[in-house]
């Protein structure tokens, strides 16, 4: 899928290039939630965030918008994985009705952190999914059994 980075997109992520010597491979401009979520290149996370998160601190008084960071996955399921950690992620389907995904989540505590407050997780599973792989959500949902 084609996708293009604007001007500030690279101001941030050479921002954060300098500040934490992280490799961000493309940046998210969240103006609703007021945050930058950047994807990382994969095994950057570590660098991004820091020792206790100071790395992320850092940045979010530089530029004064609350910071998120996701690790990047060229599969589409991983990547997900990697959007809605710490939580676990058990399966990604396609609905063949509607063409949209269909994500589980392994247990039902986890269900309202992977909405997140106001809808802030969930959107930015959807904006980062809309962007990489042109697709949309349809459902989240829990593991019945684990219920």
């Amino acid at each position: 899928m084609e996708r293009s980075i604007g001007f500030k997109e690279r101001r941030y992520i050479e921002e954060l290039r300098i500040l934490t010597r992280a490799t961000a491979i493309d940046c998210v401009i969240d103006e609703k939630f007021d945050r930058i979520i950047y994807i990382i290149k994969k095994g950057d996370m570590g660098l991004g965030i820091g020792k206790k998160g100071e790395n992320i601190r850092r940045m979010q008084n530089v530029l004064g918008k609350r910071i998120e960071m996701v690790e990047y996955a060229a599969e589409q399921e991983p990547f997900i994985a990697n959007i809605f950690k710490p939580i676990e992620v058990s399966r990604v389907e396609k609905d063949p009705s509607s063409g949209e995904l269909v994500i589980t989540i392994a247990r039902k505590s986890d269900f309202g952190t992977a909405i997140g407050k106001k809808g802030s997780n969930i959107e930015k599973a959807r904006l980062l999914l809309r962007k990489f792989w042109g697709v949309e959500i349809g459902d989240l949902k829990w593991e019945r059994e684990n219920e």
